[in-house]
């Protein structure tokens, strides 16, 4: 494959700097779901951001301490990462932690500013498919810039290190629960179906941004003019492109074909570019499920 310098690189300080912003915004995004949506309506959901609104309840119903909702989430996940580092290492990244204490401090921020009432003056199920729409956008966030809120992914991390249960039911599960153990604190039937709602739709739409994100294209070109397709893919584009020897199985002239990797985003510009050069070119365009390399997603095992 002819490489070059990737387009726009920018300077690992810079990118750096982009990726803390990134998780900053998205743990900003992920709190203000639980507090401007969730809490109004009354209502929990999974994760430990939902244990602790459990907790918080339980605590003022029983003993009228009244403790803000990202404390209780910072003192979850540094219990949950002590015990995980006993057992599985001392090997959590420092975005993991950044998150967590982003997600602590801005959750009890906007506890501070926001009305505790119901501010946004919307039905109840349409403000927890909101804070559903708003933290799966917020954790995808973070998670593409190799972050994560914390919680029930360590305890799944946990769970994995005895029993082999897929990822995803472990957290299904324990989601189910600290939904259900709502229930024993005085939140209603109703609240703890909204709150099984909201995890599905957390789900879905955290799957939808990180899709989004990962997915890309292979273009095949079939031209005579392969040599300028190829430059100017390779300057105007910044990817790198494949040429393939083959043969037509008609005439059995002998050409080049051109492979190229590219976001589903650059998709038309790749398609635009072929076109200036050679508007008679045969192109084919598929998906592909991942792509891993220099320009890409890193390799990994």
């Amino acid at each position: 494959m002819n490489t070059k310098p990737i387009k726009g690189a920018t300077h690992p300080l810079l990118t750096t700097i982009k990726e803390y912003l990134l998780m900053t915004l998205g743990m900003c995004l992920y709190s203000f779901g639980w507090i401007g949506c969730v809490l109004p309506a009354k209502s929990t959901s999974g994760a430990a951001s939902g244990l602790a609104i459990v907790i918080s309840t339980a605590l003022q119903n029983t003993l009228g301490w009244e403790i803000k909702i990202g404390t209780i989430v910072l003192c979850i996940n540094a219990i949950l990462l002590i015990i995980a580092g006993f057992i599985l290492g001392w090997k959590f990244g420092i975005k993991t932690i950044y998150c967590i204490l982003v997600l602590s401090m801005s959750m009890n921020i906007w506890q501070d500013i926001l009305p505790s009432d119901d501010f946004l003056h919307i039905d109840r199920f349409l403000s927890m498919i909101i804070g559903g729409v708003i933290t799966g956008i917020g954790v995808a966030l973070a998670i593409m810039q190799g972050g994560s809120a914390g919680g029930t992914d360590i305890v799944a991390m946990i769970i994995n290190k005895f029993r082999a249960i897929s990822y995803g039911r472990i957290i299904f599960i324990l989601d189910l629960l600290i939904i259900a153990s709502s229930l024993t604190v005085g939140f209603t039937i109703d609240a703890a179906i909204y709150g099984y709602i909201m995890t599905l739709v957390f789900g879905y739409t955290a799957d939808m941004v990180l899709a989004g994100n990962k997915q890309s294209s292979q273009v095949l070109i079939i031209s005579p003019k392969y040599e300028e397709i190829t430059h100017k893919l390779n300057m105007d584009l910044g990817r790198g492109v494949t040429l393939i020897q083959s043969e037509g199985g008609y005439t059995h002239n002998q050409t080049k074909m051109i492979m190229v990797v590219c976001t589903n985003r650059e998709t038309p510009t790749v398609m635009k570019y072929v076109k200036q050069v050679d508007p008679n070119a045969f192109m084919t365009v598929a998906s592909v499920m991942g792509v891993y390399g220099r320009g890409f997603q890193p390799i990994k095992l």
